[in-house]
């Protein structure tokens, strides 16, 4: 079971602490200057982008590296369009891949990359079960 608890430091500033698996973690969080926070931390949404970015990137980098392909650096730039009245959720997040490595095979990328958002990338299939359009590409870099 994963659990997390959320506490006040103050202002617009909250600690997260998760427990989950082999241990615990903590993350800060505060509001931009425009909500009254002071900008000292990520916000909850740059959060959950991240998440997005990092959960497929782990999937994308794990299913390469099991098909034997030699990966040596993974980038990902996420964009996000957000709805322009209350609540501001994101309606649409474009994930661009850059991935590095030598003797990429394009078709190998394409399955890990199919993979990755229909059945494994949890944060962007939630993403997407609620609602928002996730979309992504690819750029190879050959060694």
């Amino acid at each position: 079971m994963m659990q997390a608890t959320i506490q006040w430091l103050g202002n617009k500033r909250f600690v997260g602490h998760t427990e989950y698996v082999e241990g615990e973690h903590s993350l800060i969080m505060d509001a931009p200057t425009q909500f009254g926070g002071k900008n000292s931390a990520p916000s909850p949404m740059e959060v959950v982008l991240a998440a997005a970015g990092t959960c497929a990137s782990m999937d994308v980098t794990s299913i390469l590296t099991q098909a034997r392909q030699d990966i040596r650096d993974c980038k990902v730039l996420l964009t996000s369009e957000r709805s322009k009245t209350p609540p501001t959720v994101f309606t649409a997040i474009h994930m661009h891949f850059d991935i590095y490595g030598k003797d990429l095979s394009e078709k190998q990328v394409d399955r890990a990359l199919a993979l990755t958002f229909e059945k494994y990338c949890s944060v962007s299939i939630m993403l997407a079960e609620s609602g928002v359009t996730i979309s992504w590409d690819y750029t190879l870099h050959q060694a």
